[in-house]
């Protein structure tokens, strides 16, 4: 970043900071923030629901089309290097086999965009994608077949035979660390925060710990694997995927084979889970590569394998956390730094000092992210970047000084409450993880808890509670907008390119559409999934519901104002402003005097109109620069430890939740559990098994890389506080990542609490237990 350009950003980041509440997004809180008793908060249950258990609802890989031809990749077996020679003859004389491409025949391709580059690149690297002889990582996809069926195509890759040219390639931390360090970046802000001296008053403090956290790599796993159905027509391509960006990725096709991005038309209306692996990699340009070579259209699913060669996951990192404390508590030093190791071909830092950034109140902070870089496949976002296995080093390290201060580990925490932003200097938009903290303690029993480690037994098992703060930060992306069509009949169609993974998207924004207008859930329609519909959603940073929520809203104000324009003077409604309207009982109302109100059939009636169609976009997320704004919540572990195995089983689990208004009682409630379990396998289990000597994934599979099963997964308890964020559209923040964060600390803190011992590397199996 150019130093102009960033003297820049700082003004305008100073002038939002300062500008009146009323010129910003949020300033005036949504209206749907007071209906208390309608749909908002109701446990809906997914209207996709049936569509699902019937087998209805086609996913990428399940799109029919004429002449449609199978594919499968052939991956590389080093870390670097370059390619001698590639024998395909034997896969091009196999049955069934249609095409063989590798970089000798493949089209000419333009480089692809990563993620973060341009406002809508969705590239996972900056790989050239089979254009030359180069190997980048030990996976990197070298040929692809293409035959009648997935079988004859599988088998075909099998026969291609490799040469290579192999290059010394870094593929250890320690080596890379060797070569040199680099600061990070996360979403072009440096990962740096320096406030006082922390390191000299660390010294200084009567009470510190200092000690160094290692989380693993972990690699994505959604249940459906990454796939997607395409075909050319002359210049336009069209894609089925399995998307969470099906904007950001038309865009970057249409970039990478130098057509329109109108020529590109991406649909993904089902996703079977996605967590930040479903953006745009070198499957999709393969295939469409493959696809305008041989003619025919192409349906390429990533074998479970696959997925663990080209498509990242999260990266490795070491933690140094230091804190310093009066004896009261009180923190005079917070420090938070360590090493993230990225690749030579993308920019995704895992950003683990976020947490500490607004998390508690101290007189000093050093929080800082290096990076090096390594000969592996890229590592993208996955589930909470940064928080995830951020609250794991700042989490374990303030239960390590609440032993050392003999205090309770829940009064430490509110103890260092921050009344505003400590690092910001801003105002928090609602902060309400006190009350999660009360509340969750009293419903888990946290005054049964023993102080002395290793004091409560059960037979042969030692039971122990730990506990660990969860936070993630509120985020809208630029480019929401939405379009509403209302018809005479009262009925809605609310249109938006966002994305439905499992976490009852179209469900809640049905509720909340219905609501806004005034209507029942079965007069709205919400359509979703497809890049020709209005906004640049991604579904990603639990930012997806804000951000069609900021459209709908902006939408929804141009419908009221048309609306009023055709009601004319001989409405009720006659002489009022947009912004004192609202719906209710399938029309508009006056506000603060509901009475005076017409129905959406008599308004669009008397205009002789069948249907009103408006459209809108979302204005800037300048809420963000002007408000701290975060998701927060109270996580609750007991952990039982075998004392002659060493096996780990959690009993139980208790999630408190503040996340502004809940739109949905059943699916917040699923999508918190699912966090959790998620967290339970990231602290027990999960680990990318990565040769250091060859840059190779060793357990590319869910045979031996283990993630939880029915049989790992206590009662888990989730509750919240409800209280609506007056800054953020429908009172609400997000909640698809918060349940991961704290989870891996509160299980290493209560496994500390049931034998004494500290465990500050994950996972945490038997084997550091004995």
């Amino acid at each position: 970043m150019s130093f102009v350009k960033e003297a820049m950003q700082t003004v305008v980041k100073k002038a939002v900071a300062l500008a009146p509440d009323s010129w910003i997004p949020g300033g005036k809180p949504d209206p749907l923030i007071y209906h208390k008793h309608g749909l908002i908060g109701a446990p809906v249950s997914r209207l996709d629901g049936p569509q699902k258990v019937a087998g209805q609802a086609r996913f990428a890989a399940e799109f029919a089309m004429k002449d449609l031809t199978y594919a499968a990749l052939h991956y590389s077996t080093i870390a670097k290097g370059r390619i001698v020679e590639i024998d395909t003859a034997a896969a091009k004389a196999a049955p069934g086999v249609a095409l063989v491409m590798t970089h000798r025949n493949a089209p000419r391709l333009k480089p692809t965009p990563p993620f973060g580059s341009q406002a809508k690149a969705a590239g996972g690297d900056a790989v050239p994608v089979m254009q030359d002889d180069r190997i980048h990582w030990n996976g990197q996809p070298v040929a692809v077949v293409l035959a009648e069926t997935q079988e004859q195509a599988d088998h075909a890759q099998s026969l291609v035979r490799v040469t290579y040219a192999e290059e010394a390639g870094v593929t250890s931390l320690e080596a890379a660390k060797a070569i040199g360090t680099e600061p990070g970046l996360f979403m072009g802000e440096p990962l740096k925060v320096e406030i006082h001296d922390a390191e000299a008053r660390l010294a200084a403090a009567p009470h510190k710990v200092d000690a160094t956290y290692r989380t693993p790599r972990h690699n994505h796993n959604p249940i459906e694997l990454h796939a997607l159905t395409l075909a050319w027509s002359g210049d336009e391509l069209r894609v089925h995927d399995a998307s969470q960006a099906v904007d950001h990725a038309a865009w970057t096709l249409a970039h990478v084979f130098d057509v329109k991005e109108e020529q590109v038309h991406v649909t993904s209306p089902f996703v079977g889970g996605g967590f930040g692996s479903k953006t745009l990699w070198q499957h999709h340009i393969i295939a469409a590569a493959a696809a305008k070579l041989a003619g025919r259209p192409v349906r390429m699913v990533l074998s479970r394998e696959g997925v663990f060669r080209m498509v990242g996951g999260r990266t490795l990192t070491e933690q140094r956390v230091a804190i310093g404390a009066q004896a009261d508590g009180r923190f005079d030093a917070l420090i938070h730094t360590g090493t993230t190791a990225m690749t030579p071909h993308n920019s995704m830092p895992e950003p683990f000092i976020l947490p500490a950034r607004s998390a508690y109140a101290a007189e000093s902070f050093k929080l800082e992210v290096d990076t090096v870089k390594l000969n592996m496949v890229a590592n993208t976002f996955m589930r909470a970047p940064g928080e995830a296995v951020g609250t794991f080093g700042l989490e374990c390290a303030i239960d390590e000084l609440a032993v050392a201060l003999d205090m309770d580990p829940i009064q430490l925490r509110i103890r260092n409450e921050p009344e505003k932003d400590p690092t910001l200097g801003l105002p928090f938009s609602a902060r309400h993880i006190v009350e999660a903290w009360r509340a969750g303690a009293e419903r888990f029993g946290w005054d049964r808890r023993s102080r002395t480690p290793g004091n409560r037994r059960e037979g042969e098992w030692r039971v122990g509670m730990g506990c660990a703060t969860a936070t993630y930060p509120y985020y809208r992306m630029p480019g929401g907008a939405a379009r509403i069509t209302l018809t005479r009949d009262g009925r809605a169609k609310v249109a938006v390119a966002a994305h439905e993974m499992g976490m009852g998207t179209a469900t809640t924004h049905t509720q909340v559409a219905a609501e806004r207008l005034g209507l029942s859930l079965d007069q709205v329609e919400f359509t979703y999934g497809d890049n020709t519909l209005p906004g640049t959603v991604l579904a990603g940073g639990s930012q997806q519901t804000a951000s069609i929520g900021a459209g709908v809203i902006a939408a929804h104000r141009a419908l009221v104002a048309a609306l009023l324009k055709l009601a004319g003077n001989d409405s009720p409604l006659a002489g009022l402003k947009a912004e004192e309207v609202g719906g209710l009982d399938g029309g508009l109302c006056k506000l603060d005097d509901p009475q005076a109100r017409e129905s959406y059939a008599s308004i669009l009636g008397r205009a002789q109109r069948d249907e009103l169609t408006v459209q809108a976009e979302a204005p800037a997320p300048l809420e963000l620069q002007h408000w701290s704004m975060h998701s927060h919540g109270a996580m609750f572990c007991e952990a039982r430890v075998n004392a002659v195995t060493g096996e780990i089983r959690i009993g139980r689990f208790l999630g408190a939740f503040d996340c502004g208004r809940i739109l949905n009682a059943k699916t917040a409630t699923s999508q918190f559990r699912g966090g959790i379990i998620m967290g339970l396998g990231l602290a027990l289990m999960e680990e990318t098994q990565f040769d250091e000597r060859s840059g190779r994934i060793m357990n590319p599979s869910l045979a031996e890389y283990h993630v939880p099963v029915q049989m790992d997964v206590p009662e888990i308890e989730v509750m919240w506080t409800d209280e609506p964020d007056p800054r953020a559209p429908m009172g609400a923040r997000g909640i698809g990542e918060i349940g991961i964060t704290g989870v891996g600390a509160a299980v290493a803190n209560a496994v500390y609490n049931a034998t004494g011992k500290r465990i500050r590397d994950l996972p945490i199996t038997l084997d550091k237990l004995l």
